[in-house]
């Protein structure tokens, strides 16, 4: 009898031990891990994620995160782009089993002449990325290579989520957001180039377009909105231009968030643009606030629409505040 008693009570204290040791483990904190590109974004999210209790362990990506992530996450380190076999394996170390990209890669620089060595690859982002820079099975598009990356983080059990999902009041509302809107004639021009907007984001080449009197000024590829604006302005020196940036209609929201901040207003204002206008709920707008007074001291528009419908593969309808009662001022 005794012998029984004794097993009873080690089988008992390992059960315990086991309900122990599961219950620590969801009392422990959340482990969330981060690829940091450039730009403010990165150190939102990840001020966000502090503040929720998560322990954030951030790869940034070399020549692109700011150094100032250090001393946010719990665990920082610089990696180049071509490491996401290392990436790999330091998430693993940590325990990461959910993570997020924020930040914007310049993607640009992978077309240099020997970007993609410069970067250093190791075996595993060689083997990722054969289909698409040497045997040329695969297109180089935005969606298709962060997919990419993406299914190779999710083969290894490491699931990406929308940054978004860790701050979701940046996402922009619908409404006007500065204190002078367009007229109807600018109304115009931003309902033409949401149209375009759209389907230049179908086919994923980019996210904005600048528009004049109906006519486009420039169309966003590979150099990104800023760039584009720029453009926009040595085609159309009389200025008065209006910027439209909408999400994708195919938009993957772990990966690639539209955002404006001050860098889009200083070009607007370079190149003479007076109207922005961003998709609500699928735009962020980093340091808002600062943003919308910057706008209004500077006599910019910005207005947030809504995608009312998609009737066809060929039409995208803006759906924009009519009244100023309908509006959202600031």
């Amino acid at each position: 009898m005794g012998g029984v008693d004794d097993k009873t009570t080690r089988i008992d204290g390992s059960h315990a031990a086991k309900q122990g040791n599961a219950e620590a483990r969801n009392t422990a904190p959340r482990r969330v891990g981060m690829i940091a590109g450039w730009g403010d974004y990165p150190i939102v999210i990840a001020e966000a994620l502090r503040r929720q209790g998560c322990q954030t362990f951030c790869l940034g990506v070399l020549g692109h995160a700011d150094p100032r992530l250090a001393e946010i996450c719990t665990d920082f380190r610089f990696k180049g782009i071509g490491r996401f076999g290392a990436g790999i394996r330091y998430f693993k170390r940590h325990g990461v089993t959910e993570a997020t990209m924020a930040g914007k890669f310049f993607k640009m620089r992978l077309f240099l002449h020997g970007g993609w060595i410069r970067h250093l690859p190791d075996l595993r982002t060689v083997r990722m990325f054969v289909p698409h820079f040497w045997t040329r099975r695969a297109d180089c598009k935005d969606d298709t290579l962060t997919k990419t990356i993406v299914d190779e983080f999710a083969s290894e059990g490491i699931r990406f989520r929308p940054a978004t999902d860790y701050a979701p009041r940046l996402l922009v509302e619908r409404g006007q957001l500065t204190r002078r809107g367009p007229s109807a004639r600018q109304w115009q021009d931003i309902e033409f180039g949401w149209k375009i907007a759209k389907q230049l984001g179908r086919v994923d080449v980019g996210q904005s377009v600048v528009v004049k009197d109906r006519a486009v000024m420039a169309l966003e590829a590979i150099e990104g909105t800023d760039q584009c604006i720029r453009r926009a302005g040595t085609l159309c020196r009389a200025g008065g231009f209006t910027v439209v940036k909408t999400a994708k209609p195919q938009q993957d929201m772990r990966f690639d968030v539209p955002a404006v901040g001050l860098g889009t207003l200083e070009s607007m204002i370079e190149a003479g643009g007076r109207v922005l206008a961003i998709e609500a709920g699928r735009t962020i707008i980093l340091s808002e606030p600062e943003v919308i007074d910057f706008a209004n001291r500077n006599r910019l528009i910005i207005v947030s629409i809504s995608n009312q419908q998609e009737s066809s593969p060929n039409e995208t309808t803006a759906n924009v505040p009519e009244t100023p009662s309908q509006t959202r001022k600031r």
